[in-house]
C-alpha cells in the first residue's frame, strides 16, 4: 500500500507543528519551506487539517498554524484513514469493472491487508512520532534556500 503525496505532506506538517513551541506560529509558507513541499499543496493540506479539527490557523499579525491538542493525541489510524478515504486498494469497479469481481477473493485479501496495516498505525500519534531522534531534527528543519 502506498499513501498519497497528500497524506506524507499531512504528516509531515503535523510532526513540525507538534515540535513547536506554543509561543511559535509559524505560517504556512515557513512549514511548507521547512518540510520541502510546495505552498500550493501545503495550503491546501492545512485547509484539510483544519476542518478535520488537527490543526488551528490564525488570520492576521500574529497568526500562524498551531497542532491543537487533539492534534497531539488523535489516533495516526483516524488521521490516515481520514486523509486517504475509504476506497478499495484496486479498481474492481473502474470504467472497465473486472470480470472476477462477482467471485474475487482478491478483493477481500487486500481489504484485510489494508485494514491490518490501519490498525498498526492506530496505536500511534503524532506526539509519538516525534521523540527523540525526530523531535530534535524537525527542530533543526530550516527553510529552503531559494
Amino acid at each position: 500500500m502506498r499513501l498519497t503525496k497528500a497524506t506524507d505532506v499531512a504528516l509531515r506538517i503535523a510532526m513540525r507543528l507538534a515540535v513547536l513551541d506554543e509561543d511559535s506560529a509559524p505560517t504556512t509558507r515557513e512549514v511548507a519551506d521547512a518540510v520541502a513541499v510546495p505552498y500550493s499543496h501545503a495550503a491546501k493540506v492545512v485547509t484539510r487539517l483544519r476542518h478535520l479539527g488537527v490543526v488551528e490557523a490564525r488570520r492576521g499579525r500574529g497568526g500562524g498554524l498551531a497542532l491543537t491538542p487533539a492534534g497531539h493525541t488523535a489516533s495516526l489510524g483516524w488521521l490516515v484513514r481520514e486523509l486517504e478515504g475509504v476506497g478499495d486498494v484496486v479498481g474492481c469497479e473502474d470504467e472497465l469493472p473486472c470480470p472476477l469481481r462477482s467471485a474475487c477473493r482478491l478483493r477481500t485479501a487486500l481489504r484485510q491487508a489494508q485494514e491490518a496495516f490501519y490498525a498498526a498505525l492506530d496505536p500511534q500519534t503524532i506526539d509519538d512520532l516525534v521523540t527523540a531522534p525526530t523531535g530534535p531534527i524537525l527542530l533543526g528543519l530550516s527553510p529552503r534556500p531559494t
